[in-house]
């Protein structure tokens, strides 16, 4: 089983393409990410992380949520179009990471992984997991987004991912769960 997509495979895309997935333009993408929103209900959280941050479209949207809101990506490339989308919006920071390596400095009340974490093999998924949820802060919620049809590019598929944070996320609570033809959101909460 292949262990991930490399970095360098998300960097090609970004060197042949500035929106390679059509977040800015694609209406599945609005539709996921007016969804996503709604998962997350009423609230408003102090530091957020979104992982696979890519153009930052969802980040804007994400980022009057948040007193502060991390994003991370692995193509500089990318990110220096998040920065340019971002310009001016306060309590946002953009940084070039690769979250399987190093995770962020600190804890968080929001970590958002949306489409991304099917580019990761079982086990380093697995491990990957433990840190997220090390990672995430007493009532804090780990939303997890991901497209549901078949791809034989990514190592996992979105059900999968899904199913394994159900079964692996053993100190958080299965609190929002909703499944689309074309996408699954589910959001698991730590107990405050």
């Amino acid at each position: 089983m292949t262990a991930r997509l490399e970095p360098d495979y998300f960097r090609d895309l970004y060197r042949r393409a500035d929106d390679p997935w059509s977040f800015e333009t694609s209406e599945y993408e609005r539709e996921k990410y007016r969804h996503t929103l709604a998962a997350l209900g009423a609230r408003r959280f102090d530091r957020a992380l979104e992982v696979g941050c890519s153009i930052g479209v969802f980040t804007a949207m994400l980022a009057p949520w948040c007193e502060e809101l991390v994003g991370v990506d692995v193509s500089e490339r990318a990110l220096e179009q998040a920065r340019e989308r971002l310009a001016g919006a306060s309590g946002v920071s953009l940084e070039m990471r690769d979250v399987a390596a190093e995770m962020p400095q600190g804890s968080f009340d929001l970590i958002v992984c949306s489409e991304v974490l099917y580019y990761f093999g079982r086990d380093l998924l697995l491990e990957m997991l433990g840190g997220l949820e090390a990672a995430l802060r007493p009532g804090g919620s780990l939303l997890a987004v991901h497209w549901r049809p078949r791809t034989e590019t990514y190592p996992l598929q979105g059900d999968e991912v899904h199913d394994l944070l159900a079964s692996s996320l053993r100190g958080l609570e299965h609190a929002v769960s909703e499944m689309q033809e074309r996408y699954r959101i589910d959001r698991f909460d730590r107990p405050a």
